[in-house]
């Protein structure tokens, strides 16, 4: 699996809390609501954001199996920063594209993981969902990318960057082949096949004229991806400079799509 730098992470933190959808979550929350233990796996954890997303809203007891390769990453999640003592974090430095298995064992009541479907394989994501479907575990994926990209004011060259960047998302990450933007829809489809309930709702980020430094942070990412994806140099560094000059002139927005998704087995199949 690839590692991401911590300044990105951090930098995209607050749009992932905005973007989550709430519905999603809460009915993940709900579904946890009267236990008094939990015990939850986070997959690809990065610097820990999902547990200080979702553990402050749980009641319960909680255990929590932090899952990712990234040591510097891990080294940062400081034991949940922020998170009240009746939670207790576990790091488990694992490479998850070549053991899925591990971070299942064991009793468990939930699975979740944030940004990560997107770089994943087909056969990746076949492994998982099987895995999760054997074992009846439940499973909330937040924030993968599902395509959806749209800049304000438009450029003629905002479809053929968004289009090239959509094409670079499915280069290996680490996993394969990337589903990249047809993850999430792959994923609820193959766990409805196994006999998952899916509830699902949009999580975009909104980056407002006035979030210039992630504005620029995702302009240079789509410029990048989509001159290795075949744009040529000049149009995607023409493209980026309009509109890198928009953004100093607080005249841009953009909105980035992404889906969250909640599965639970209903049925053994």
């Amino acid at each position: 699996m690839t590692g991401f730098a911590v300044d990105w992470l951090e930098r995209r933190e607050p749009f992932d809390a905005r973007a989550r959808n709430s519905s999603v979550r809460d009915a993940v929350v709900a579904s946890l609501q009267g236990a008094s233990q939990l015990r939850i796996v986070d997959l690809g954890c990065g610097t820990g954001a999902m547990l200080r997303e979702l553990a402050p809203r749980l009641v319960a007891r909680q255990t929590w199996r932090l899952v990712d390769n990234d040591l510097d990453l891990m080294g940062r999640l400081a034991g949940g920063a922020g998170v009240a003592s009746r939670i207790t974090v576990t790091a488990m430095p694992l490479d998850l594209s070549r053991d899925l298995g591990a971070p299942l064992d064991g009793a468990l009541d939930l699975v979740v993981a944030s940004a990560l479907l997107d770089l994943v394989s087909a056969a990746w994501l076949e492994r998982l969902a099987v895995e999760l479907a054997a074992r009846a575990l439940p499973f909330y994926g937040a924030l993968s990318y599902d395509g959806r990209a749209a800049f304000e004011p438009a450029d003629p060259l905002d479809a053929a960057i968004v289009n090239a960047f959509n094409t670079h998302q499915r280069t290996d990450k680490g996993f394969g082949p990337a589903l990249g933007p047809d993850a999430a829809a792959a994923a609820m489809a193959r766990l409805s096949s196994l006999g998952y309930a899916v509830l699902d709702g949009p999580s975009d980020w909104v980056v407002a004229r006035d979030d210039a430094d992630m504005q620029l942070a995702l302009l240079e990412g789509f410029a990048g991806a989509a001159q290795a994806a075949g744009v040529p140099t000049a149009d995607a560094m023409a493209w980026h400079g309009r509109r890198r000059d928009l953004v100093v002139a607080g005249r841009s927005s953009m909105r980035v799509g992404h889906v969250d998704f909640w599965a639970r087995q209903i049925a053994v199949r």
